[in-house]
């Protein structure tokens, strides 16, 4: 799993590098801001993948029922919904360039860029509930011996 991590990081590091350099030669033209917020949203994705691999770390050492698992999964929750945030607060020029270069294919592209990230929130978000249930449980079992 953490090989798999990793691997992402570094694809999306690589398109990184790729639309830094297109960024800094101007060649973006009207999509110049798109591809900014683009890099933007990297910051909250590498956070991230950094905490997935503090929570596989913390399955490695038996601690996955630990309150350092919960707050791993609460913060890979909260860069997902800051990752929908940062794209849906895009949305409105995206709509603008696909509007001017006649290609509506690209709102349903910035939609998915919006959605996808929101649904791993959402998922974390349960995920972080029944991770906090079972240590209750498991805390109030061990009071109980």
């Amino acid at each position: 799993m953490k090989s798999v991590i990793y691997l992402i990081g570094l694809a999306v590091l690589g398109i990184c590098v790729i639309i830094a350099g297109v960024s800094i030669s101007g060649n973006g033209g009207m999509y110049l801001s798109i591809l900014i917020i683009a890099e933007v949203a990297a910051i909250p994705f590498f956070y991230a993948l950094y905490q997935g691999i503090l929570l596989l770390q913390y399955i490695d050492q038996n601690t996955a029922f630990s309150e350092m698992s919960v707050k791993a999964i609460k913060n890979i929750k909260n860069c997902a919904f800051t990752i929908s945030v940062i794209y849906a607060a895009e949305m409105p020029y995206m709509v603008y360039v696909a509007d001017k270069d006649d290609a509506p294919g690209a709102v349903v592209i910035g939609l998915v860029f919006i959605f996808a990230p929101l649904i791993t929130s959402v998922f974390a978000a349960v995920l972080q509930k029944l991770l906090q249930k079972a240590i209750d449980i498991k805390s109030e079992n061990d009071l109980t011996v």
